[in-house]
């Protein structure tokens, strides 16, 4: 015996640099005892390895979980995205693909408002979809380098739908990747948490995709890019 004082590290140390010694020792693990986590007594170590293992288990199956809701939400908004394609596909009147767009999302995705202003386009009626917008709308648009989701109702282009949305999603359409805005789709919610800032935008980037694809039919002289 000496007087040299051991450190919890050092402890540790040995133990690792001697794998073998609750081998050697078996009596020594059988009644080696740690405090328990969740309460003031004291439990085998075996018991407090055990339910160390059931507290991971019990994350991973969390985690799984998870996925599995995650991989059934994004085969079901697939589903439905599939199913708006193929009404854009299969209208043959260009002047009912804006209709198309906003009124085949909010149905499609069950949302409580939608909106869509376009401009710029060759056979485009100044009316309806095709209504006059202001610069500021335009210049907004033309900023938008992805879709925007969040609370914020007070932008001009949320005037648009029929009543103020607890959350929305303002997607900008672009007949060319890096070209100019030609519109603005606004999708409106009741639910403060449909849209939100920290959620992904990879759907909504494909929804403006797929609408400004279906817009060239509007506007025929432009290359499809």
């Amino acid at each position: 015996m000496t007087d040299t004082a051991f450190t919890p590290h050092d402890i540790a140390g040995f133990l690792q640099e001697n794998p073998g010694f609750f081998d050697e020792h078996a009596d020594v693990f059988a009644t080696l005892q740690v405090p328990h986590p969740h309460g003031s007594r004291a439990i085998s170590l075996g018991e407090r390895q055990i339910m160390t293992l059931r507290e991971r288990n019990r994350e991973l199956e969390w985690r799984l979980n998870e996925l599995v809701r995650n991989a059934t939400a994004n085969e079901t908004i697939g589903t439905h995205l599939a199913k708006w394609c193929s009404r854009l596909l299969s209208e043959c009147d260009p002047q009912r693909v804006p209709g198309e767009i906003a009124l085949g999302l909010a149905e499609q995705f069950d949302l409580n408002h939608a909106a869509l202003r376009l401009w710029d386009l060759s056979e485009l009626p100044a009316t309806g979809y095709g209504e006059p917008v202001s610069q500021d709308v335009r210049t907004f648009t033309d900023s938008l380098k992805a879709p925007y989701c969040g609370a914020d109702n007070g932008f001009e282009a949320a005037g648009w739908l029929d009543a103020k949305p607890k959350s929305l999603a303002l997607v900008p359409l672009r007949l060319e990747t890096d070209g100019p805005a030609v519109g603005l789709l606004v999708l409106g919610s009741d639910d403060a948490e449909r849209f939100t800032p920290e959620m992904g935008t990879t759907f909504l980037e494909s929804i403006g995709q797929l609408a400004s694809a279906a817009l060239h039919r509007l506007n025929p002289a432009t290359p499809k890019v």
